[in-house]
């Protein structure tokens, strides 16, 4: 049976134009050619720093993109779009008050779809749709909270903007970064962190053996390891210190234990250890 669920704190940005191709293809992570009425990318605004600012999905209907994003981002990334317009021919709208954002996943998308498409970070992510007003019987977010916790699929609300980097974040392993489509802001320090292994931390799933605390510092001994970023229950997402995996990672009294989830490959903590 098909679990649907809306997400109140997603808003959508429509870019027209006959430029909008060209013109976003230079500022995001992802290659956004590939996107097409059916098929959305997921992708990342950088500083030019290479330090994460938004993630969305991208969607086509073939004469418009559509950007499924966090509403808390709307202003910054109309701002950005603003910025580096110059002479493209575009425009851009908050068409936030006109869409309700929905993840689905255990099924195929309901009827009353303006557009769907698969989430192609994991195959068990499901899908994400836009319909014009919350679906009737849609179930509400923490469910989809709970779905993609147990994924370890990261959000707007688990990563930091102007600090967090992309790799840090599985932004790579869930492809959200197109290597091959050219220059994008920031990409310079993205690809530098890639290929030089130079990620000292990464978010991770978390399972805890009481109930977790949003934002509480993980401590592994008298050192701070991470911290928890979004939880519900006994699960949540950290950002860990790869230093401190092989150690016994605790929240006040309760023990906190890395999960990989199966879209990373093993990692390794800076002992040598597998995690």
């Amino acid at each position: 049976m098909t679990i649907l669920s809306y997400l109140p704190e997603r808003g959508v940005i429509e870019i027209s134009g006959p430029d909008r191709v060209t013109y976003l293809q230079g500022l995001v992570s992802n290659d956004v050619t590939k996107v097409a009425p059916g098929r959305a990318v997921w992708s990342a605004l950088l500083t030019p720093q290479g330090r994460y600012l938004a993630e969305f999905f991208i969607f086509s209907d073939g004469t418009s993109l559509w950007l499924d994003v966090p509403l808390t981002a709307i202003s910054d990334i109309m701002m950005r779009l603003s910025r580096f317009r110059l002479r493209s021919k575009i425009s851009f709208y908050d068409q936030s008050s006109e869409f309700a954002v929905h993840a689905g996943w255990s099924g195929a998308p309901e009827t009353g779809s303006i557009l769907t498409a698969p989430d192609m970070r994991t195959p068990h992510a499901g899908f994400r749709m836009l319909a014009s007003k919350p679906v009737e019987g849609a179930v509400n977010a923490e469910a989809y909270i709970a779905h993609r916790l147990a994924l370890g699929l990261p959000d707007h609300a688990d990563l930091e903007p102007d600090k967090t980097l992309l790799m840090e974040a599985g932004f790579d392993e869930l492809h959200g970064i197109d290597w091959g489509k050219g220059c994008f802001m920031g990409q310079e320090l993205t690809a530098r962190t890639r290929f030089r292994g130079l990620v000292k931390r990464r978010l991770l799933p978390v399972d805890g053996n009481e109930d977790l605390l949003s934002g509480s510092k993980i401590m592994a001994g008298d050192r701070q390891a991470g911290d928890l970023r979004t939880c519900l229950g006994r699960r949540g997402l950290a950002m860990l210190r790869l230093d401190c995996l092989g150690e016994e990672l605790r929240m006040g009294h309760v023990v906190v234990r890395p999960r990989i989830p199966d879209w990373l490959t093993a990692i390794h903590d800076h002992a040598g250890a597998t995690l």
